[in-house]
């Protein structure tokens, strides 16, 4: 049995062409490992880590295993705070602090997400990671060059046809399209207009054709028959989100995981209420009251900070009514098992799907 285009296979040096995605928060050394040692590409997000959380990381996958990996950064370009819409979103927050037992006035933590730099690319230089990948677009060409020259090949998720194009002129090997239904933070990087984002089986034929690349699949693919029809419309790969929320390797807050695992899972929308990006998740009682989309949430990634207090509050309660709850759209279609057993069981049901007699290849 085979696979209908073997090229991320070979660009990658992968057994599977399955991209477990770098979800930051749940995704740690193990669960990279095991998607690696499983024949998948598994993928290191570093986005809320510092740089010496990265080495840690990086030295204990390089430690467990020799199969290749990928590294995620984000490149997004640091907004400064605004106190006028930091106070106007406190105030807005006020009463569910009154309601938490809680001081509406203290002083709340710094909400960020570490865009890549010289002091991240120097351990990409260090580790040399047989591919790096980016969030909102991509670096400054100087970074992006010293990247290129470790050799590891370089995805960058595109949410249009336009963005798709974009990333090819700019030094991509390879993209990924990125659909509406996908879970948390939307890749756009050319226009912040979500309205005219179109869902992953409508994006993934226009991208193919409109670019040379291999294009990687991603939003809403959960299971085998996800997979098969996104390689059927012409990908050569798919990256694989939410499925892996299901494993125990995932680090899903208790609230989180209880969620993934309700009817409600399949109740998700776009928000900006947790970072001031629009990001799908589970809808939740912030969300529904305050959004889900805040025009008084600060910039990305600074909305977060005035949350953290009342996520602590109530999380210990067991409540996920102020944490985000990442999920795609097709959360219900998850499965509980290992990384690697899930990765192995989606490439053998994928396969058997694409080699069905009559199949039109």
């Amino acid at each position: 049995m085979s696979w209908l285009d073997g090229r991320m296979l070979d660009l990658l040096g992968i057994e599977f062409p399955l991209v477990q995605a770098p979800m930051a928060g749940p995704v740690f050394s193990d669960m990279v490992v095991a998607v690696a040692e499983a024949g998948g590409l598994g993928s290191l997000p570093c986005a809320t880590m510092s740089p010496a959380d990265v080495r840690r990381e990086l030295s204990i996958i390089r430690q467990q295993t020799s199969r290749p990996i990928n590294v995620n950064f984000f490149c997004h370009i640091p907004r400064a705070i605004d106190p006028e819409r930091e106070a106007r979103w406190r105030q807005r927050l006020r009463t569910y602090y009154l309601e938490a037992g809680l001081d509406p006035d203290v002083p709340v933590p710094t909400s960020n997400r570490t865009p890549f730099d010289d002091q991240l690319c120097d351990l990409v230089e260090e580790f040399r990671p047989e591919v790096v990948s980016f969030h909102f677009g991509l670096p400054e060409p100087r970074l992006l060059e010293r990247v290129r020259a470790t050799g590891a090949k370089i995805l960058s998720s595109a949410t249009t046809v336009t963005e798709a194009r974009w990333l090819e002129q700019h030094g991509c090997d390879a993209i990924i399209a990125q659909g509406f239904e996908a879970g948390g933070h939307r890749g756009n990087f050319l226009s912040e207009d979500i309205s005219k984002q179109v869902g992953t089986f409508a994006l993934v034929p226009q991208v193919v054709d409109a670019v040379s690349l291999p294009v990687i699949a991603a939003g809403g693919i959960t299971d085998a028959r996800g997979i098969a029809a996104a390689l059927i419309l012409g990908a050569a790969a798919v990256q694989i989100g939410t499925a892996y929320l299901f494993t125990p390797e995932a680090r899903v807050a208790a609230p989180h995981r209880a969620a993934l695992r309700s009817e409600h899972a399949e109740e998700t929308a776009l928000t900006n209420v947790f970072t001031g990006r629009p990001a799908r998740g589970i809808v939740n009682r912030v969300m529904r009251e305050v959004g889900p989309m805040a025009p008084e949430a600060p910039a990305f990634p600074l909305a977060g900070g005035a949350l953290a207090p009342l996520r602590a509050a109530t999380e210990k309660q067991g409540s996920g009514d102020f944490m985000s709850l990442w999920a795609g759209q097709a959360a219900r279609l998850g499965r509980e098992m290992p990384a690697g057993e899930l990765t192995r069981q989606l490439a053998s049901e994928a396969l058997a799907i694409l080699n069905r007699p009559g199949l039109s290849r």
